[in-house]
């Protein structure tokens, strides 16, 4: 498996591989890989004909106070569970390679980015933009996956690539979870026995919320409020969001009509855990 360190090599490795006629699939990461990841790049070795990921750990999508510094890296372990599913080439940048000392330039999805994380995580999509259009310039991807767990990120995403007539085609892979429902995260890892148990009331929410829609209840506010009930009944939650919003346009509904996605951001102890659901009558 090739490691690419630099901007002008993956430039010229992915040119060699059109030039033959073939196709690359990329999955774009920060590394230190889950069962979810190694799903999305198994999904991405069957769209392409040559599967590439990236290892990055963006910092212009963290913001001030959060955990930039800790965020967990093994480059040798995600090396060799990359290679195990098929991944062909890493690029791994360091930042200096992305962000040079003159890096001016930000990319910004107006209308979608102010609501749900981007409340109280202000510059986050800014940065996660800004790194992935900066990928699919690099990588030249035909394809790339994005996990569902992400959804916010994957509807900006889509967003950004219509917006700006971008050769890729972006595809979804459904949220992976752990056996207890938990969705799977790096950060999961930060979590204590006990704070992983109290956990599972996120998925258990999620769940309660699909079923009051699937029974035909359309109120979202009464939706909402129920599933904010239950997280808030258990021990070291505090949460920063529910909201039940268009799937496409990620904007706030009053009345589900057709199907829409209930999106959380809970913090367990000091560890914020996202999650997601589609909602259909």
């Amino acid at each position: 498996m090739d490691v690419i360190t630099t901007v002008r090599e993956m430039k010229a490795y992915v040119r060699a591989i059109h030039q033959r006629g073939e196709t690359i699939c990329l999955v774009p990461t920060m590394g230190y890989l889950h069962q979810g990841h190694l799903d999305l790049m198994r999904m991405g070795r069957n769209l392409a004909d040559h599967l590439i990921i990236s290892i990055f750990v963006n910092p212009t999508q963290f913001g001030t106070g959060e955990d930039l510094s800790v965020y967990p890296r093994d480059f040798q372990r995600d090396r060799r569970l990359s290679g195990d599913v098929g991944v062909e080439c890493i690029f791994f940048p360091d930042v200096e390679e992305m962000y040079p000392p003159a890096y001016a330039t930000y990319v910004n999805v107006e209308g979608m980015t102010e609501s749900l994380c981007g409340r109280s995580r202000p510059t986050h999509f800014r940065g996660v933009t800004t790194v992935v259009a900066k990928l699919f310039n690099i990588c030249d991807p035909d394809v790339s996956v994005f996990g569902q767990k992400d959804y916010q990120q994957l509807a900006v995403i889509r967003r950004m690539v219509e917006d700006l007539n971008m050769n890729v085609r972006v595809v979804a892979h459904p949220t992976v979870r752990e056996t207890d429902g938990l969705a799977m995260s790096s950060r999961n890892k930060y979590l204590s026995g006990e704070q992983r148990q109290e956990a599972l009331v996120l998925s258990r929410a999620l769940n309660m919320a699909r079923e009051l829609v699937s029974s035909g209840e359309k109120a979202a506010e009464r939706v909402r409020q129920a599933a904010i009930d239950m997280i808030a009944s258990t021990p070291e939650t505090v949460i920063d969001y529910v909201e039940i919003v268009h799937p496409d346009t990620l904007h706030c509904i009053d009345v589900i009509d057709d199907r829409a996605v209930m999106a959380l951001a809970v913090k367990i102890g000091s560890t914020r855990l996202i999650d997601n659901i589609e909602l259909r009558l």
